[in-house]
């Protein structure tokens, strides 16, 4: 891959990364509900799905995904049905602090589960994995060792991805002081729970 090709590639995946989305809506509730060190835990979640949808996609398998249509709606109602799931838990969660959820061994069943739900919403979405059978082989030179290509790729994915997260987390971080009472909190709870909801509720009823 020519340097004037691997900027092009971070542009495309600079914008892919920005572009609001579930992996987004959730960077902020983490950061904004628990603060940046724990949303990392759900960015790390994040990355580790990408990682995974470009394997498949190194190995053929998305091409599958984007012309089975039988395959595509199953991968996208168990999405839409994990986020409404994850959005009702979220509307239902107790209006408490971070620092009154993490006391030593259930800090970090929390940590862990924001990674599970990082993981398990970039897993879900039929879309991403779709668009990244669409771009990525278009970056991909034919003739040329095909793994450097792929690890450089993977790499610039991960690293751009982590870096836009994370500025929606340590965005959403710093409103965090107005979270000072259960009623904030509540609130908080219920735009992020809808949010999710919403997003499940589109995922569900979109085409391809």
């Amino acid at each position: 891959m020519s340097w004037s090709m691997w900027l092009a590639f971070v542009m495309a995946s600079t914008v892919i990364a920005v572009s609001p989305g579930p992996g987004a809506v959730l960077s902020v509730s983490n950061g904004l509900r628990h603060g940046y060190l724990a949303a990392l835990r759900g960015i790390a979640g994040l990355e580790t799905a990408l990682l995974l949808q470009l394997g498949v996609v190194a190995l053929g398998l998305g091409a599958l995904l984007a012309t089975s249509a039988t395959a595509f709606l199953v991968v996208k109602l168990s999405g839409a049905a994990y986020l409404v799931w994850l959005g009702i838990v979220k509307w239902r969660a107790p209006a408490e602090g971070f620092e009154a959820e993490v006391g030593a061994a259930e800090g970090g069943r929390v940590r862990r589960r924001l990674f599970r739900q990082g993981l398990l919403v970039n897993l879900t979405n039929p879309k991403a994995i779709v668009f990244i059978a669409a771009l990525v082989p278009q970056f991909v030179v034919p003739g040329r060792p095909q793994l450097p290509q792929f690890l450089v790729i993977a790499l610039t994915m991960v690293v751009v991805d982590v870096a836009v997260m994370s500025c929606y987390a340590l965005l959403a971080a710093r409103f965090r002081p107005l979270l000072r009472d259960a009623r904030a909190i509540r609130l908080q709870n219920r735009l992020f729970g809808g949010l999710f909801i919403g997003a499940g509720a589109m995922l569900a009823a979109s085409s391809r």
